[in-house]
C-alpha cells in the first residue's frame, strides 16, 4: 500500500505518524489497562448538487449620460441662470452670452438680404423688358443673355444673404446656453464676466442619475476561465448574460434596488488587462452619485451537479490539498484533491472526489491514516457536518465559525 502512495500523500501520512507517536506516548498506560476506542469523527457524505454561483467587484458609479456644457459662440460671459448641483430640465437656460455684438451681426445680414432682394428685382424686370425686344429681334443674343444671367446671379446672392441672417439668428439664439439634457449640474467652472470660447471653454457638467451605471472589470485570465467552464458544461450563465445586480455601498450597507448587467466589452484594455462590464441600476431618490464607489455582487449563474465540502475539511498537504475519508472498512485514507473556487463556506471540489465518498469534517485531527475511526454522523456535504438532525452539535465537537468568502469572477455577457 506504501507503493501506490503518492509523494503528496507520503508526506503528509508523515506529519501524522509523527502525531501519532506523541498520542500513544502519552496512552501506554491506557494501552496496559485495555484497548484504545477508535476516535469519533463527524463525516459529510459527497452528494453532488447544484451550486448558485456569484461573483463580487469593485464597481465605480456613473451617471446614464453624462454631457459637457460648453458655449456654440464666443463672448463675454454675462450671467448664470441656474443653482449649482440643481436639477434642470432640458432646453433650461444656464449662462447668457453678451448679445449685443450678435444682434448687429443679424441686422447687418438682415440689411444685405434687403439689398440683394432689391438686386434681384432689378434683374428680373431688365430680363423681363429685353425679353419681347429679343423675340422681335430688336436686341441681340448676348444683351438678351447678359440679362438672364444677371437674374440668375441676382437669385444666388439672395439666398446666399438667406443663410447668412439664417447663422446670425442662430448665432444670437446661442448666447443663451441652455441644457442639452434634464438631469443635475455640477457646479459652474467659468465666473461672470470670463471670455468664453466656442466649442472649447467648458461651463459645467450634467448628469442624468436615474437609472445609473454601475461600471466594473474583471481580468483577461478570468474570462478565459469562466469561458472554458461554459464550454464543458461545468458552469451555466443566466440567459444572454443578464446577471442580477446587487449593490453593497461604503458602510457596508446593500442598496435596496436591484439591477441588470446590460453591456460587456468585447474589447481587453491592453493597459489593465481587464474587460469592462455595465450594470443598470434604479436611482429615483438620488442617493447614487456619479464618481461613488462600491462593490457589486452579480448572481443568477449555477454549477450544476457541482461536489462541494466544507472548508475545514480541505487541509494543506506538501504542494496539493489534501482530504480525509473513511472506506467502507471505517479506515482512515488520505486523498488529494484539486479544488476550485469557494461557494460560500465551502470548496468547490472539481477533482480527487466522487459522490457517496465520506469526508472526515471535524475531528480530523484525532484521525490517523491507516487507523479505524468510529463515524458520528454523515450528513449530506451541503448539511451542516457536526450537527445533530435537530440542529444541535454532535457530542464533544464546537460549531465551527465560517471563513469569509472568497469572490468569484464572471464572464458577463456579451
Amino acid at each position: 500500500m506504501h507503493a501506490l502512495l503518492t509523494p503528496a500523500v507520503r508526506g503528509f501520512v508523515a506529519v501524522f505518524v509523527l502525531v501519532a507517536l506523541g498520542a500513544c506516548q502519552k496512552s501506554s498506560s491506557n494501552q496496559a489497562a485495555g484497548a484504545i476506542p477508535p476516535p469519533e469523527v463527524t463525516v459529510a457524505t459527497v452528494q453532488p448538487r447544484n451550486l448558485p454561483v456569484n461573483f463580487e467587484y469593485v464597481a465605480q458609479i456613473s451617471g446614464v449620460r453624462e454631457v459637457e456644457v460648453r458655449p456654440r459662440v464666443s463672448g463675454i460671459l454675462e450671467k448664470w441662470n441656474f443653482t449649482e448641483g440643481s436639477k434642470v430640465a432640458q432646453g433650461q437656460s444656464l449662462f447668457t452670452i453678451d448679445a449685443a455684438p450678435f444682434r448687429a451681426a443679424l441686422a447687418r445680414a438682415e440689411a444685405d438680404l434687403v439689398s440683394a432682394q432689391a438686386s434681384l428685382d432689378q434683374a428680373k424686370r431688365n430680363a423681363a423688358r429685353l425679353k419681347p425686344l429679343y423675340d422681335a429681334r430688336a436686341v441681340s443674343q448676348k444683351e438678351y443673355d447678359d440679362a438672364a444671367s444677371g437674374e440668375q446671379v441676382a437669385n444666388a446672392n439672395v439666398k446666399a444673404t438667406q443663410a447668412a441672417v439664417t447663422e446670425a439668428r442662430l448665432n444670437l439664439s446661442y448666447t443663451r446656453v441652455e441644457a442639452p439634457i434634464s438631469g443635475i449640474t455640477s457646479r459652474a467652472l467659468q465666473s461672470e464676466g470670463s471670455l468664453v470660447q466656442a466649442q472649447q471653454t467648458l461651463l459645467t457638467k450634467i448628469s442624468q442619475i436615474d437609472p445609473v451605471h454601475v461600471i466594473f472589470s474583471f481580468t483577461e485570465a478570468e474570462h478565459l476561465k469562466f469561458t472554458r467552464a461554459v464550454a464543458d458544461g461545468t458552469l451555466q450563465l443566466p440567459k444572454d448574460g443578464k446577471f442580477d445586480v446587487r449593490l453593497k455601498l461604503a458602510d457596508g450597507s446593500e442598496y435596496a434596488r436591484p439591477g441588470k448587467v446590460d453591456f460587456t466589452d468585447v474589447r481587453v484594455d491592453p493597459t489593465t488587462g481587464t474587460i469592462e462590464g455595465r450594470a443598470v441600476v434604479a436611482n429615483p431618490q438620488g442617493l447614487l452619485r456619479p464618481g461613488q464607489f462600491a462593490r457589486v455582487q452579480l448572481s443568477g449563474g449555477m454549477r450544476p451537479n457541482a461536489i462541494a465540502i466544507p472548508q475545514r475539511a480541505v487541509l494543506e498537504g506538501p504542494g496539493t490539498k489534501i482530504v480525509l475519508t473513511v472506506n467502507a472498512q471505517g479506515i482512515v485514507e488520505p486523498r488529494p484533491v484539486q479544488v476550485g473556487d469557494w461557494a460560500a463556506d465551502e470548496w468547490i471540489i472539481i477533482g480527487g472526489l466522487k459522490a457517496g465518498d465520506q469526508v472526515i469534517v471535524d475531528g480530523v485531527v484525532k484521525a490517523r491514516p491507516g487507523s479505524p475511526v468510529k463515524i458520528a454522523q454523515a450528513p449530506a456535504a451541503g448539511g451542516q457536518p457536526g450537527q445533530t438532525p435537530q440542529g444541535q452539535p454532535a457530542q464533544g465537537e464546537q460549531p465551527a465559525a465560517k471563513p469569509a468568502a472568497k469572490p468569484e469572477a464572471p464572464q458577463p455577457a456579451k
